[in-house]
């Protein structure tokens, strides 16, 4: 289902505010919130797998502190200064070589402002089946933005230690075991008023018809905010329906008469603050016509029992079957980014990821490593 209307911003804007702010009121009541909190035994409190269990994601406040977010912002700033300055140039808007152009996989993704490029398309496996409203970028406004920045660890220092965040891991092995398995870190980037909207979706695409499906069959993103996330630039998201192993998004969109279906909530926090999120939930965010940035850090995992084995199609195509050397190589990278949030962080006490556990020696965090293990590690990238 496509949709080729186009209104200006400024009605776009205007014809979110009253959806935004009955989505708002539902986020908050959900009651879905808080600090990373721990049982006795050190493990993920029962009270945040419940929530979680019941509407698909959580919102962990807090989980970043002022001086890491300022060096997390700062590396964004970096990375964007050294953009290319337009798609296919090897230059940057000042005509120095660009970033990225060392790594095997494309470091940027480009989209026309407040557009919807996957809508309707083909393109991600056909996971976007209905096209959302575009709105007309204001005057002056570039021809083209970033959207996204693939492979955050190799691009980013800051990003490998927030990757090694002892937090974050203790959650994620709370949800899905201690041998959980990394799959893939992507920056999404809304510009103020030029944000292009990613359509209405879900994230898995391999488990929906296996006998033993379960809600956590395809993982979970971590989403941390670099800004504040609200209604106008943030993701929605259709509690409770991580639950079901079919979703009618079309019927959705006829349902409500537009792309603003029902029951969606956004997701909603303050910078430093990060999002758990089901990757069998129905997502989606809109054109960011708001005046507010938003930059997010996923970075996504999944249980090894769903990986191991799998035989699967990547987003770009290419099938692969991930087998336990695979995974073993992939999961490198958790123990490099807990060497070098150690490093920058010596008062935290590391996580200790049982996989790798005894190999802490090979997986340290130095040039050799950047060079040998972590340049390009994206090539080895999963997806269920």
């Amino acid at each position: 289902m496509t949709s080729n209307v186009l209104i200006p911003a400024a009605e776009h804007a205007t014809a979110m505010s009253g959806y935004s702010e009955h989505g708002m009121r539902r986020a908050l009541a959900l009651g879905n919130r808080g600090p990373i909190r721990l049982s006795a035994n050190g493990k993920l409190h029962e009270d945040i797998l419940d929530a979680y269990r019941e509407h698909g994601f959580y919102v962990f406040e807090g989980v970043v502190g002022a001086q890491e977010l300022a060096e997390l912002r700062a590396d964004i700033d970096r990375v964007l200064d050294l953009a290319p300055a337009a798609p296919g140039s090897e230059v940057d808007a000042k005509g120095r070589p660009a970033l990225g152009r060392d790594f095997a996989r494309p470091s940027y993704r480009f989209a026309r402002p407040l557009s919807d490029p996957l809508g309707g398309t083909s393109l991600n496996k056909g996971r976007h089946p209905v096209k959302m409203h575009e709105a007309i970028a204001p005057a002056g406004a570039p021809a083209f933005t970033i959207e996204n920045l693939y492979g955050n660890l190799q691009l980013m220092d800051s990003a490998l230690r927030l990757y090694g965040h002892p937090g974050l891991l203790v959650v994620a092995e709370g949800v899905l075991g201690p041998d959980f398995v990394p799959y893939n870190e992507v920056t999404f980037i809304k510009e103020p008023g030029l944000g292009p909207s990613v359509a209405w979706h879900r994230d898995g695409t391999t488990h929906w018809n296996a006998p033993d499906w379960n809600h956590d069959a395809h993982g979970f993103n971590f989403m941390t905010q670099l800004y504040p996330s609200t209604a106008g630039n943030g993701v929605w998201v259709l509690p409770g329906s991580h639950k079901l192993r079919t979703a009618d998004i079309p019927k959705m969109v006829r349902d409500a008469g537009s792309e603003r279906i029902f029951g969606a909530v956004p997701l909603l926090c303050e910078a430093g603050d990060t999002f758990m999120v089901n990757r069998q939930m129905v997502h989606g965010s809109f054109a960011n016509s708001s005046p507010d940035r938003r930059v997010t850090l996923n970075m996504g995992f999944f249980p090894r029992n769903r990986v191991l084995g799998v035989t699967a199609t990547n987003l770009d195509g290419i099938e692969s079957t991930y087998d336990a050397g695979r995974i073993h190589q992939r999961s490198r990278m958790v123990a490099v980014g807990i060497d070098a949030r150690r490093r920058r962080f010596p008062h935290e006490t590391p996580y200790r990821y049982q996989p790798l556990a005894g190999e802490e020696d090979s997986n340290r965090w130095n040039e050799e490593t950047r060079r040998g293990l972590v340049k390009n590690y994206n090539l080895l990238d999963m997806y269920i």
